[in-house]
């Protein structure tokens, strides 16, 4: 089928588009390459989907993967409604995976607007192209932090969300009731994911895995918050875009006759491991102890995140296998690599 990745050159969509091409899936990847971290983990993360650096800085200009005979990259904003229509008109795709977003619940605190653009008025972009090109499917990436001050543990679908506290979680949960109206008034299916800690090889710098590695690495204090007493149900990539593909390739039809259109399901490990396990596990990998400083809760953020992902594996038979252990180990391996080191 032909499927629409936009986040590409993201983190997760950088393994999805690899993952459907290996299943004979054609792919147009599309991602405004922002700022917000390295823009050179982006750009090498293209370079192994075959598009080279100049290639994919240039905005409007889709390119052929040299590896993959069924990639193309286009650099496009979702704001672009013009840019973003003309894509839809002229590739036809079939089934649209949303991961694109200004991600950070932190930074949503300090930069509302840049939220606003991309999370909100480009995902609104994507619902109209969707309805008015016949799509039969849209994926889109939600999170686990719209479950925001909730306390029950673990995590379910059933429970109430109306408590964000961050904008991003705010937008994820604008995205999720956008979605019901769509499917709702248009019949196209609509699938959101809520993603829980996702961690691996070629993951952002920003996140936990890397910028623990790079303290560690250079002898520099990590900072630990909540004093340690975190937890999060971090997820291995492979098992995440696994989950990913079943949905993306699950036929759509039986829950359009049951009136079922609109899903949303949590992805994650169905586990939650303590913040300090998950460091130990680094510095074991690494061959190296952290120097740590002892933080207080962070504004936005939660002393603990669990998923329940029962429906998903009722729906979609998925199962997270991967431990941390040796998820920690690949996402090193490939830290030890990419850093030449």
């Amino acid at each position: 089928m032909k499927v629409l990745v936009t986040g590409a050159a993201g983190f997760i969509g950088y393994h999805l588009s690899k993952l459907l091409l290996t299943r004979g899936h054609e792919v147009v990847g599309v991602d405004n390459i922002n700022d917000y971290y390295d823009v050179n983990l982006k750009f090498a993360r293209l370079e192994d989907l075959g598009v080279s650096k100049i290639e994919a800085a240039e905005f409007g200009s889709n390119t052929d993967s040299k590896i993959y005979d069924k990639f193309s990259f286009l650099r496009i904003n979702l704001e672009d409604k013009k840019g973003i229509d003309t894509l839809f008109e002229q590739e036809k795709f079939e089934v649209v995976c949303n991961l694109a977003a200004q991600a950070g619940v932190r930074y949503s605190i300090e930069n509302p607007q840049a939220y606003v653009d991309s999370n909100i008025v480009g995902y609104v972009n994507l619902l109209e192209a969707c309805r008015n090109n016949e799509v039969k499917h849209l994926v889109y990436a939600s999170s686990s932090s719209v479950y925001g001050l909730n306390s029950k543990i673990p995590f379910s679908t059933q429970d109430t969300v109306d408590t964000p506290i961050s904008l991003y979680a705010a937008s994820k949960k604008s995205n999720e009731l956008m979605a019901h109206t769509y499917s709702h008034l248009f019949g196209f299916a609509t699938t959101g994911l809520r993603f829980f800690t996702v961690y691996g090889p070629w993951g952002r710098p920003d996140m936990a895995a890397y910028l623990f590695a790079e303290g560690i690495r250079n002898d520099e204090p990590i900072k630990v918050f909540n004093h340690g007493n975190m937890e999060r149900d971090f997820t291995y990539v492979g098992d995440i875009v696994e989950g990913v593909m079943r949905i993306i390739e699950g036929e759509t039809e039986t829950r359009k006759q049951n009136q079922e259109l609109y899903k949303v399901y949590n992805i994650g490990n169905n586990n939650s491991v303590k913040l300090t396990d998950y460091i130990a596990n680094i510095e074991k990998n690494l061959g190296k102890k952290a120097k740590k400083i002892m933080m207080d809760m962070q504004p936005g953020d939660v002393a603990k995140t669990w998923a329940d992902v029962t429906d998903l594996i009722k729906d979609y038979k998925y199962q997270p296998s991967t431990p941390i252990e040796k998820g920690v180990k690949k996402f090193i391996n490939w830290y030890k690599i990419y850093n030449k080191l």
